[in-house]
């Protein structure tokens, strides 16, 4: 009996500090990408001063070439609305019909949905034309933040959030982890090489990304735990498909 005692408080204690570390994490994350979002846009728009944008266009030039814009021009496909689209009705489909989990599936619409028009409205807020010498060819609209960064990081985010939740193998979840995060930054990074964004535009993208997913995950999480104690277990397993 006192065994089970000690161990029981062991896994609480353990649970603690992770949650304790979690949480510290996850504010300093918060804070570095806040206080990074406020300094680029001070930077642009209120110190109008886009020297540094410019000189990561003069940095990439020599490594501009017909391969590596081939590969680029793919993977910033994986950050396009032909691309997008599709991938979100997937994600949708598989949290509905596949894992039958309709709290996943409550989270990716509201998610997805709530950042598209977050997106569109930042960009008629911040108002900045895209930059003129675009590599290949002239693309429409406004360029502060980059959408593909934003929501590159939103969907790709997502996924590392469900990866680091679902996948039960380490060494599998974390490897999936890396390659989601690295392709989030390529999709953003293909954006300057292609010259219809700065970089400051990517950075900001990325940003905005970053907290309105962390806000968002933390909030319907808060929400989620609420309603479980309100709700009848029996009811709670069928909305949320946890048995």
């Amino acid at each position: 009996m006192k065994r089970r005692i000690h161990s029981g408080i062991n896994k609480i204690q353990s649970a603690v500090a992770l949650l304790t570390v979690e949480l510290i994490i996850l504010f300093a994350v918060f804070f570095v990408t806040l206080t990074s979002l406020i300094m680029i846009i001070r930077l642009i728009f209120f110190n109008r001063d886009e020297g540094i944008d410019h000189q990561v266009f003069t940095f990439l030039l020599p490594y501009i070439t017909e391969t590596n814009t081939s590969i680029i021009v793919f993977i910033t496909f994986l950050g396009s609305y032909a691309f997008m689209v599709p991938a979100w009705l997937l994600v949708f489909a598989y949290n509905l019909f596949i894992r039958k989990n309709k709290w996943y599936f409550i989270v990716t619409v509201i998610i997805a949905v709530s950042n598209l028009a977050m997106m569109r409205g930042l960009k008629y807020f911040f108002n900045r034309p895209r930059p003129l010498i675009p590599l290949l060819k002239e693309v429409p609209g406004l360029s502060f933040p980059s959408g593909h960064a934003y929501m590159g990081v939103i969907f790709y985010g997502l996924l590392i959030y469900f990866v680091y939740n679902e996948v039960r193998n380490n060494y599998l979840k974390w490897i999936l982890i890396f390659l989601l995060a690295v392709l989030a930054f390529l999709v953003g990074f293909s954006r300057v090489y292609l010259r219809v964004h700065y970089a400051s535009d990517v950075l900001a993208g990325f940003c905005f990304g970053i907290l309105s997913l962390t806000i968002l995950l933390w909030m319907l999480k808060r929400i989620k735990k609420y309603n479980a104690k309100k709700i009848p277990p029996d009811l709670n397993v069928a909305i949320t498909g946890d048995e």
